[in-house]
């Protein structure tokens, strides 16, 4: 029981890693607004670069991409950390090789659900797509990086940064599971990707009705928000 406890610790760092809030705290320090009132209303970096300019999107993209790719070398650290103490005692069925990936998965599934369901904005937040990225580099640089030419080929011909990230997320979903990952690492890229894209569906709408704006664009708001 103690090592299941202890092993919580990964998760919980992981939740708490991808919680912080990095564009509501850009709009904070640097103009002092709440981002969420602003553009798209998110706190992603391309909000960001609407809201914000350039350089601060850049920073909140990298540190988000980090917070991804920091909870999955903390879970690969920790892990064996606590499987090996003398102090716990790992299940006797339960071998290092196998409990490592599925530890690697509940970190990423925790990161993305932080990004997400941030505890410091009231269980809102963003659509994880950057902090997806960190985990699939980390998790695995080829997905990452098929990921990651998708989405920069998508964003270069079309200027739809959403577009792009639900392309990189199934794009992952095909790589991961013709590269042949372990098992966890596969469940982990489609329940991730799948998130990625529902977290995506006002986009998707605004995608189909021809209103959603290309990159660095305002968004403008449908009717209904006008008359709101």
């Amino acid at each position: 029981m103690i090592f299941w406890i202890a092993n919580g610790i990964v998760f919980a760092a992981a939740y708490l890693l991808g919680s912080t809030p990095t564009g509501y705290l850009a709009g904070k320090l640097l103009k002092g607004i709440d981002i969420r009132e602003h553009g798209s209303n998110s706190v992603g970096a391309t909000n960001v670069l609407r809201t914000l300019g350039r350089w601060p999107a850049l920073v909140v993209l990298l540190v988000d991409v980090a917070k991804g790719a920091g909870a999955i070398a903390f879970a690969r650290w920790f892990s064996p950390w606590v499987y090996h103490s003398p102090r716990l005692t790992p299940p006797a069925a339960l071998d290092l090789q196998t409990w490592t990936p599925w530890a690697v998965c509940l970190a990423g599934l925790a990161v993305l659900l932080g990004h997400g369901r941030s505890i410091w904005l009231n269980f809102t937040g963003g659509k994880s797509a950057a902090a997806g990225l960190g985990v699939l580099l980390a998790m695995s640089w080829p997905v990452g990086l098929g990921a990651v030419t998708v989405f920069g080929a998508v964003v270069a011909v079309f200027r739809r940064v959403s577009l792009g990230s639900m392309l990189a997320a199934l794009t992952a979903i095909g790589l991961v599971c013709l590269l042949g990952e372990p098992t966890p690492y596969r469940l982990l890229v489609i329940s991730g990707g799948a998130y990625v894209i529902v977290r995506h569906r006002a986009n998707i709408q605004r995608l189909l009705g021809g209103t959603e704006p290309s990159l660095g664009q305002a968004r403008r708001k449908s009717k209904a928000e006008s008359r709101m």
